[in-house]
């Protein structure tokens, strides 16, 4: 069997090895060594990446039968020793995240009752499935007494119970362990069965932050950040707020009350702006001559829903049809176009074929856009509805 040096020293970054074999894997190389400090994927945790002799990279790590493999980018000839070193920053950064997540799920069971279901440690976050609910305040309970936990820098222990001594243990283990079961305990906090390397002392993982929590299969799912990358999401979330401070001319800690103030004004300018485009719009239609069969407009700045209603008026006073167009903001235009009496689909597909555009709807009412002018619009207008309106254009 492989010696595992990462579980005699977690923090071990180099090590001295022999290699026992060094098979082809395709373009790449599987090698055994008689110990090893990679770990091999398992518990959550994804396996460690580093260098053999520096100048060959170590891409992943896998055990079977008690033996570990590094997949590797070169050869290295049996019974030659060699020097293997890990991606430190990564190992410890996924230390961090995992003895992190065991505070948090100690926490939760010891105190709600609720297992941790499912784990997934990737590269940018951290997520935890639990079997139960937790209001946000619990959540912020939870969050605070970890990081307590990290403050007080208690020793992390782990250790290889008997059978005997295991039945008397009160533990949490997600799955039924073959064999010889390895149990990490943070004191006073967590009790767990792990396949993985974890800190030292509590203090390493810096510090443990919730980000978002959401309902979950009739559970919750929390996501969480620790150390390195809590500190790094503080930072961007810090400059987000820093320039929102700016741009509003507030008080970082006052932001939220600014982005509300300015919410509720966006909210009153768009009710005035509703209430003149129907003014502007009621106009229109008072102007439209009885007689009128057929007619279009061009508008550059009200907004779709009013005139999506003053499309339906036309329809309600026309014994034709009404094409309403209106400035997509790229130099063409969004469309609907009515009718109470006709089905106005086929001069919607020939808009589309002629001008390139795409939409469609129901008999008595499409919407689409088309990438072309209103010269270019009003032209197929005028060729397929003869006698329709000269367009009335609104900027």
């Amino acid at each position: 069997m492989t010696r595992k040096l990462y579980y005699e020293d977690s923090h071990k970054k180099t090590f001295q090895a022999k290699v026992l074999a060094c098979e082809p894997d395709n373009e790449f190389y599987q090698i055994l060594l008689d110990a090893t400090a990679f770990f091999p994927e398992g518990g959550g945790q994804a396996a460690d990446t580093g260098s053999l002799n520096s100048t060959i990279r170590v891409l992943h790590v896998h055990e079977k039968d008690g033996l570990i493999y590094h997949k590797t980018s070169g050869p290295l000839k049996p019974g030659t020793m060699v020097t293997g070193a890990l991606d430190w920053d990564k190992r410890f950064d996924r230390m961090q995240q995992h003895s992190g997540e065991h505070l948090v799920s100690g926490l939760v069971h010891k105190r709600f009752g609720y297992d941790n279901v499912g784990f997934h440690l990737g590269e940018q976050e951290v997520t935890l499935n639990f079997d139960g609910v937790l209001s946000g305040e619990e959540l912020r309970e939870i969050e605070w007494e970890a990081n307590l936990a990290v403050a007080a820098n208690l020793p992390v222990a782990v250790s290889y119970p008997s059978r005997k001594e295991l039945a008397a243990l009160s533990y949490r283990s997600k799955i039924e362990i073959q064999g010889q079961v390895r149990i990490v305990e943070y004191p006073g906090f967590d009790i767990c069965a792990c396949c993985a390397p974890h800190v030292k002392h509590t203090g390493e993982i810096g510090m443990v932050k919730i980000t978002h929590a959401q309902n979950h299969r009739g559970g919750m799912r929390v996501n969480i950040l620790c150390g390195l990358r809590a500190l790094k999401d503080y930072r961007e979330k810090e400059v987000s707020v820093r320039e929102i401070s700016v741009l509003l001319s507030a008080r970082e800690d006052l932001v939220a009350r600014a982005v509300s103030r300015l919410k509720e004004e966006q909210f009153n300018t768009q009710g005035l702006m509703m209430a003149l485009e129907e003014k502007l719009l009621g106009q229109e239609l008072e102007k439209l001559p009885p007689e009128s069969t057929n007619v279009s407009y061009f508008f550059e700045d009200l907004t779709p829903n009013a005139l999506r209603e003053f499309t339906n008026q036309l329809m309600a006073r026309l014994s034709g049809l009404c094409a309403v167009f209106f400035s997509s903001g790229d130099g063409g235009y969004r469309y609907i176009i009515g009718s109470s009496t006709q089905d106005v689909r086929p001069l919607g597909k020939t808009l589309n074929t002629a001008l390139n555009g795409r939409g469609g709807g129901k008999p008595e009412m499409i919407q689409g856009s088309l990438p072309a002018s209103k010269d270019a619009i009003s032209q197929v207008l005028a060729r397929e509805i003869p006698g329709i309106s000269q367009p009335q254009i609104f900027r």
